[in-house]
């Protein structure tokens, strides 16, 4: 029998996602708001309207297909939505690209992957999917691509060929404003490059543009950028954490303030959290909740994910929650993806397993790693469970996308320990 928040536990009532603004009337927020909560991931896969304007004035765009025929082409051309469109006008804000930007973990492994594997990208075709101010493309570009098509649905496009120009690189790179569903490139292409991950890796997440590219344009044997990536989770402990937010109201200036507590952990816990924690709050080696392989993924594949677990703990602490975070790598594909799967299950980390750093590159936003601004997503308990030395942990994790919005996602947590089970569902949006 599973516990809810009614009895006091770690789980809580399931709340549904606010329903959608009507169209017209957008939800705002703070930029600060939407670089902590994970909204920066609107680029290729959102849009205003269906139009589609190619940026680049140095050749003249094509004359669209009839109607028909276009039908024809896109069967399954999924709808700009109102959330579309209010994400896609919050990356106009130029504040949420210089964050991702002045991430040099994440800027600089893709251009070293770029210009590690030059000779792939140098006289090829690129796709850039959610190019954003273009700094990707440009790189691309600097490794000698013949031609780079820049895809965003922002109007951040707009500075971005801006950039291009400034640049002189107008003849090589090609900004195309709208959604990588809606334009149209007369071509296939070598490379697909993105930078689609979202927190916890799959949240608001971009992939399903980029398997939309791949799909439409990628010609086989092609490359993409990055090739794989992973989603780990493990419990967590964190003391400082728990005590700043729950219990501060113990004694308040001397003053009982323990009727709070309910409330503080309900404002506290009740969603995912996006911060920075280290490999001392990590109670277990990582378990793999997601393998994705970039050339094999579907968008189908990605409407729900489910994984079981089991951790023996390492030590004795309390557990506050489970933390997540993802690699990704950049590799032309030389191993079957069985093969790594099975490899990340032995060893619960890609990174433990490679003794040559230069064998694959990888970007990681693990605990013991530099920080990047994906930073970990927790899921907090309301109440900590009381570990000893090699208690074991299990049960199963679900993520999916919520029907109300795809961009949000509904965690299911269900584990057991000492003898007690528990059910945990939150939603990050």
């Amino acid at each position: 029998m599973f516990l809810n928040d009614n009895n006091n536990t770690n789980g809580y009532n399931h709340h549904q996602p606010p329903s959608p603004p009507p169209p017209g009337m957008l939800q705002t927020h703070s930029h600060h708001d939407r670089a902590r909560r994970g909204t920066r991931r609107s680029r290729a896969s959102a849009s205003t309207s269906n139009s589609i304007v190619r940026v680049s004035d140095t050749e003249q765009q094509p004359p669209p297909p009839p109607q028909d025929q276009q039908q024809q082409q896109q069967p399954n051309r999924s709808p700009c939505t109102d959330y579309d469109m209010a994400y896609f006008h919050s990356y106009a804000h130029l504040g949420i690209h210089q964050e991702m930007i002045k991430d040099r973990v994440r800027t600089d492994t893709y251009r070293e992957a770029i210009m590690r594997h030059q000779d792939s990208i140098a006289g090829k075709v690129v796709v850039d999917v959610g190019c954003g101010t273009g700094i990707l493309s440009i790189f691309c570009a600097q490794a000698g691509a013949k031609r780079v098509y820049a895809v965003d649905a922002s109007d951040i496009a707009l500075q971005a060929n801006e950039v291009v120009k400034a640049n002189n690189l107008s003849d090589v790179i090609i900004v195309l404003h709208g959604r990588v569903e809606d334009v149209e490139i007369d071509e296939e292409v070598d490379v697909i490059i993105s930078e689609w991950m979202g927190y916890m890796l799959l949240y608001e997440s971009m992939l399903g543009s980029v398997i939309t590219a791949r799909d439409r344009w990628l010609k086989p044997g092609g490359l993409i950028f990055p090739s794989s990536a992973t989603l780990y989770m493990a419990p967590v402990t964190h003391t400082d954490r728990y005590s700043d937010s729950v219990d501060f109201w113990r004694n308040v200036y001397g003053i009982d303030m323990s009727a709070m507590l309910s409330l503080a952990k309900q404002c506290a816990f009740e969603e995912p959290s996006v911060e920075t924690i280290t490999g001392e709050n990590v109670l277990t080696w990582p378990h793999v909740v997601k393998y994705l392989d970039s050339y094999n993924v579907t968008i189908s594949e990605l409407e729900s994910v489910t994984s079981k677990f089991k951790f023996n703990s390492m030590m004795r602490a309390p557990l506050h929650g489970f933390a997540f975070w993802f690699d990704v790598e950049f590799n032309v594909p030389t191993v079957a993806p069985t093969s790594v799967i099975e490899s990340h299950q032995v060893n619960g980390s890609l990174r433990k397993r490679r003794t040559n750093p230069s064998e694959t590159l990888v970007l990681s936003t693990a605990p013991e790693d530099p920080p990047t601004h994906w930073q970990q997503t927790l899921v907090y308990f309301y109440d900590p469970i009381e570990l000893e030395q090699d208690q074991v942990i299990e049960g199963l994790v679900t993520l999916t996308q919520s029907k109300e919005n795809a961009r949000f996602m509904n965690i299911h947590l269900e584990y057991t320990s000492g003898n007690r089970s528990y059910v945990k569902e939150s939603v990050m949006r």
